[in-house]
């Protein structure tokens, strides 16, 4: 039985890149209301502002999207803040959320979560099985102790949380500040620029070896909404497109697709990140009925012309590197 119709839903972080899409998919799965707070006027991380927003939507639903989220450099500069952001939204929220009677709970979780070294692809059962990749352990273990609280919440109190696992997003409306951007925004910027510019060769972080899967925004919005209506399992759930691809070949895909033809420079004295990511979407497939849909090359040109056709963001400075993480 589909779970969402004629509830009330909130949604934290709804106005962020992912959030939006989830909106649109909400409006067609006969939910009641949905809320989509700005961080402006409930600040997650106190206690107050929570309660102040439970108590004004009282959302019968609540899915969690809202974190700070950064590449390796920005993680690697700020991993208090990562930490510490990530967890007490997420730790208050769900208590809050308990405690005003919410009837059930969707948490975003992270493939950082995942060990730095695990058989690929990464199923589920693999999440405990070491420590998560140096660069941004603090950002995945924040995210993963969300699931143990779920878990714990259920057992004790009976309160139903799930949680998903995705991987990296992309897709128009991306975040392309050079400061925080994620690998493909990046790239996409650093290469139509290179274009305009006639630059001769544009340089990127790591050895180009390490390996990622990518997933297209609003098929991550189908799943996690799908996900909402019909699962109610205890046990995480990867969410994924079930395409690797290494750094190498996705920077060589993207410069075929903008158009740049120079030379790709590889800053090895940077750091790769965690060596390979890619999911087994096996659980999502057979719980909830999720596959992805979208093709790499098809998302990823849909997503340089959204930016071509926009004025996001301000130039990456010359002989600027790319940050080759999530």
């Amino acid at each position: 039985m589909p779970l969402l119709p004629g509830k009330r839903v909130l949604v934290t972080g709804g106005s962020g890149f992912l959030g939006g899409r989830v909106l649109e998919q909400l409006t067609s799965h006969d939910v009641a209301e949905v809320f989509a707070p700005r961080s402006a006027e409930y600040d997650l991380r106190q206690p107050d502002a929570i309660r102040a927003v439970l108590g004004d939507t009282r959302p019968d639903v609540v899915v969690h999207l809202a974190a700070v989220v950064g590449g390796i450099g920005a993680n690697m500069e700020s991993p208090g803040q990562f930490f510490y952001d990530n967890a007490i939204m997420g730790i208050q929220l769900i208590e809050e959320s308990r405690l005003a009677g919410v009837e059930r709970f969707v948490c975003l979780g992270t493939v950082c979560a995942y060990p730095k070294f695990v058989p690929a692809p990464f199923h589920e059962d693999e999440l405990w099985n070491g420590y998560p990749e140096e660069t941004n352990a603090p950002y995945g273990l924040a995210k993963k102790m969300l699931l143990v609280q779920l878990q714990a919440y259920r057992q004790q109190y009976g309160f139903h949380g799930i949680y998903l696992l995705p991987v990296n997003l992309y897709g128009p409306n991306d975040n392309f500040d050079e400061r925080t951007s994620h690998v493909i925004p990046a790239l996409i910027k650093k290469c139509c620029e290179a274009v305009d510019s006639g630059a001769e060769s544009i340089t990127c972080w790591g050895t180009g070896r390490a390996s990622r899967e990518f997933l297209y925004v609003d098929d991550a919005a189908n799943g996690i909404v799908a996900a909402a209506e019909r699962y109610s399992g205890n046990e995480p759930v990867n969410l994924g497109s079930g395409q690797e691809i290494t750094i190498l070949e996705l920077t060589e895909l993207i410069a075929e697709l903008v158009g740049f033809q120079g030379k790709l420079v590889w800053d090895t004295d940077k750091p790769d990140g965690q060596p390979r990511r890619w999911l087994d979407t096996t659980r999502a497939e057979q719980e909830f009925g999720f596959r992805a849909s979208t093709d790499l090359r098809d998302g990823l040109r849909r997503t340089i012309d959204w930016y071509r056709e926009s004025s996001a963001g301000q130039a990456i400075p010359a002989g600027a590197s790319l940050r080759t993480d999530s």
